[in-house]
């Protein structure tokens, strides 16, 4: 399980790192890991009105970029969520 950081832009790091990443092996596991950050920011976000507009439009497009991004580089449908986990 990855470690979100649900407080304001930490989601942003995380999207950058799955979009930059150079190994295919491990971008299913970069774009996993942005995936639930935004998703414990939309979560955080959801029932905040108002100022957060800016920032609710960047998630979904963010997720969006994230699908295509898997539908491009991860041929495997099993391996579109999933992902292999990085090795230490």
């Amino acid at each position: 399980m990855a470690i979100v950081d649900t407080h304001d832009q930490g989601w942003r790091e995380l999207y950058r790192a799955a979009l930059s990443e150079t190994d295919r092996r491990m971008i299913p596991w970069r774009i996993r890991q942005a995936e639930d950050a935004l998703f414990a920011r939309a979560r955080a976000l959801f029932p905040a009105t108002g100022d957060e507009d800016e920032e609710v439009q960047a998630i979904d497009d963010a997720l969006y970029a994230l699908r295509a991004l898997r539908s491009c580089v991860v041929p495997d449908p099993a391996q579109r969520r999933r992902g292999p986990r990085p090795t230490e």
